[in-house]
This record gives structure tokens, C-alpha cells and sequence, in this order.
């Protein structure tokens, strides 16, 4: 009886098996519980999309993520009046002249929210090793890591073009920033700077007569 049953369940087995398992051509999808998005949407990244208002497939970065590898402004690349040329001066992208030294040109207009820019990108990405008065006296100090301070004559006398480039490409122990913040943004990090550097010594007679009356001169 025991082998009898044995048997029974072995060609009930391959029975199943056979008829169960073979393939067969069908145009029918295959039944999926789980398809683990194998047959997801997809975009070709310059072809039209009707999803978005405007039609493209290209999108902008979300407000307040940090861009990498980005050369050129972002918001000029998608703007529809783009050309090269415009973003690719080497001033903006370097901070170099046509004869390859560093400028002491500014290449944006300077006005309050540029100032403010800089700061807010200098306490998220500098300040910490720098300090908020850019003096070196950043919180990496109390671990042993000092920082260069911006008070340093050698960096007082250093064009703006010198300031950018170690700003984006780094130097010693820290690290480059370019692939984190626009060209924009490392320019108002370094205005700023020069507004640090003015704060802690500037000349007695840029001060007006107020100013030199509450700090007693």
C-alpha cells in the first residue's frame, strides 16, 4: 500500500509538472503580484511631457538641494535666452583673468541680498571650521583641526579671485566646493568675507561720527 501511494503521489508530481510548467508563446501579460516595477514608465529626458505644465521632461533641482557637479548656473542653463558664452567666462568660472592671474574684479553687482546669500552659505558650509567671525575659531578647533583665519594679511591682500579658487577647489585639509554650491553662491561667500574682514579692522576714518562716539574714540 505504501508503495502504491508513493507512486500515486510521483505521477500526480510529474504529471503537474509537465503540464503545469511547460512554456507556451502567449501575447498576454504574465500575471505579476509583486512586478517590482520592472515595467515602470519612462522619459527620455528632452522629449515632451504633457505631466508638466510646460510640457518638458527636464526638470529644475528642488528649492534648497545642493546641486553637484553643476559649472554653469542652473537657472541660466534652463533659461530660454541661454547662450554658452554668457556662463562660461573664465572670471565666473575661475576667478582668473585673460592672462591667467587672479582678479580682484567682483563679477556680480553687490548688493544687500547677494551679502546675504553669502552669509547664510558661509554659516551652512564654512563656519564651522572657520568660525562666525571667520577668525579660525570654529568648533574643529576644540578637536585639534585650525583653520585658516580671514584676518591674516596675507588673506586681507589676496585678490577675490584667490579667495573663489579656494573656495572651489580647496586647499589642505579642506575640501572643495564646487560640486555643492553654484558659482553664484561661492561669490557671495567671498563677499562676505571681504564684509568679515572689514568688520574687524576697518580704518578709522570710513567710520562715521556716531560710530566713533559709541566705541569712545
Amino acid at each position: 500500500m505504501r508503495l502504491f501511494l508513493t507512486i500515486y503521489v510521483l505521477v500526480i508530481v510529474a504529471t503537474v509538472s509537465i503540464l503545469g510548467f511547460r512554456g507556451s508563446l502567449t501575447e498576454k501579460e504574465p500575471v505579476e503580484v509583486f512586478n517590482d516595477m520592472d515595467r515602470q514608465a519612462k522619459y527620455k529626458p528632452q522629449a515632451e511631457n504633457s505631466f508638466y505644465a510646460n510640457g518638458q521632461n527636464d526638470r529644475l533641482p528642488p528649492k534648497l538641494t545642493v546641486s553637484r557637479g553643476n559649472a554653469l548656473e542652473i537657472k541660466e542653463v534652463f533659461s530660454t535666452e541661454f547662450t554658452s558664452s554668457s556662463s562660461s567666462e573664465e572670471l565666473v568660472l575661475s576667478g582668473k583673468d585673460a592672462n591667467g592671474e587672479f582678479s580682484d574684479y567682483f563679477p556680480y553687482p553687490v548688493d544687500f541680498e547677494l551679502m546675504q546669500y553669502g552669509q547664510e552659505s558661509y554659516n551652512i558650509f564654512c563656519m564651522t571650521c572657520h568660525g562666525a567671525a571667520g577668525d579660525g575659531n570654529g568648533v574643529t578647533k576644540q578637536y585639534g583641526i585650525l583653520a585658516t583665519s580671514y584676518h591674516d594679511d596675507r588673506l586681507r591682500d589676496a585678490p577675490d579671485g584667490y579667495i573663489y579658487d579656494v573656495i572651489t577647489n580647496g586647499k589642505g585639509l579642506m575640501y572643495g566646493l564646487k560640486d555643492r554650491l553654484s558659482n553664484e553662491q561661492r561669490w557671495a561667500i567671498v563677499l562676505y568675507l571681504r564684509a568679515l574682514q572689514c568688520s574687524q579692522s576697518a580704518p578709522l576714518e570710513s567710520l562715521s561720527t556716531t560710530e566713533k562716539s559709541e566705541l569712545g574714540l
